[in-house]
């Protein structure tokens, strides 16, 4: 498992692509969103101030510990509502406009379970944000990153998202990849050391693409 430093430093690299969701979507005050694998907060505070006082965002983590680190956090700024579930078991006090998850599918027991429990918790007309990596694309120079996909049950998911949310009879709107570079000491480089034990100095570092799904519920 990696350490919390970790954690806070992935979404510290990878937030760009949340920025590019949010903003494809329109997702504006009063939305009401999920948060699925909210881990420590950082997408539901996000979302949260966007969405704003009038707005409401459930952060849905099955760690008890995060939902009060989620809960503290989030009480300071924004209208977020921290739950303790699985994701396999999801179920919301009512319907949202937007189910979101980032790097939650890598590590479930079953993705395709997981999708339809978040479409199941959208209304008619809402939508899914899908984010997940491909880990075997990491690259240290022209070396791939190895050690990150030990840790991960579906290391590539990310590229299979699509077709698995097409085969539940979902409509995919869209979808793209985006991939943290940096080169030198940069929150980048101190990702994949937490990560990996691996520190690089001086050499370009590509993280694993993240492949954003954005998909819309219709029934």
């Amino acid at each position: 498992m990696a350490n919390p430093v970790a954690f806070e430093l992935r979404d510290d690299v990878y937030r760009r692509p949340l920025e590019t969701a949010t903003k494809r979507l329109g997702i504006a005050a009063g939305w009401k969103c999920a948060d699925i694998g909210a881990g420590g907060g950082d997408v539901s505070v996000a979302l949260g101030r966007i969405v704003g006082s009038k707005g409401r965002v459930f952060a849905v983590d099955i760690d008890p510990r995060r939902r009060d680190q989620v809960a503290e956090i989030a009480s300071r700024e924004t209208q977020v509502i921290a739950i303790t579930q699985a994701a396999e078991e999801l179920v919301l006090p009512e319907k949202v406009d937007l189910a979101f998850c980032r790097f939650l599918l890598i590590q479930v027991l079953d993705p395709k379970v997981v999708i339809k429990r978040m479409a199941g918790v959208v209304k008619t007309g809402g939508w899914l944000v899908i984010q997940e990596a491909i880990t075997s694309a990491g690259r240290i120079g022209q070396t791939p990153i190895s050690a990150l996909e030990a840790a991960m049950r579906h290391p590539d998911i990310g590229i299979m998202v699509p077709q698995m949310v097409k085969e539940l009879g979902i409509e995919v709107t869209d979808c793209w990849a985006e991939a943290p570079v940096a080169l030198g000491d940069s929150s980048e480089s101190r990702y994949l050391e937490a990560m990996t034990g691996v520190l690089v100095a001086d050499e370009p570092i590509m993280l694993p693409p993240i492949v954003t799904t954005i998909a819309r519920i219709l029934s």
